[in-house]
């Protein structure tokens, strides 16, 4: 599948929770656990169960990037941690890619102010927050 989201997760679903108009589809990435929010109608036609391939696409700029948690709460329901890996700076934004534990990426683009202020810089662990609302869920053709 091509798609202009920069990150792309294949993975295989391990619960759905329905509700009244939306499900929540949980999905597993090599042990990552991701969250999507999608319709009941999409759902049945992606023709989701548990067990069955699926692909999670979430853009980049849906991505928050915080550096220390602390005592902060967050309504995400996706916290990816892991280290940045590149930086790429432009006129105005930033695109900072994260390596994650065991293998994958994840991309994220942030102001240049926000990058400054959060000192991102190689090496520095960060967590991508994104919204279950945010994440596109996909299946294989």
């Amino acid at each position: 599948m091509k798609s202009s989201a920069r990150n792309q997760f294949k993975g295989t679903v391990s619960a759905i929770h329905s509700g009244a108009v939306n499900d929540q589809i949980e999905l597993d990435v090599d042990g990552l656990k991701l969250v999507a929010i999608i319709t009941q109608g999409s759902t049945q036609e992606l023709g989701l169960q548990v067990g069955a391939p699926a692909i999670a696409l979430i853009k980049s700029s849906s991505i928050i990037l915080v550096t220390e948690e602390g005592d902060v709460r967050f309504s995400a329901r996706n916290r990816v941690k892991g280290t940045v890996d590149a930086i790429h700076t432009g006129a105005v934004n930033t695109e900072v890619a994260i390596a994650l534990p065991g293998g994958g990426a994840l991309t994220a683009i942030v102001t240049n102010q926000s990058c400054d202020s959060l000192g991102l810089a190689v090496g520095v662990p960060v967590t991508g927050l994104f919204k279950a609302s945010s994440v596109i869920i996909g299946v294989p053709a």
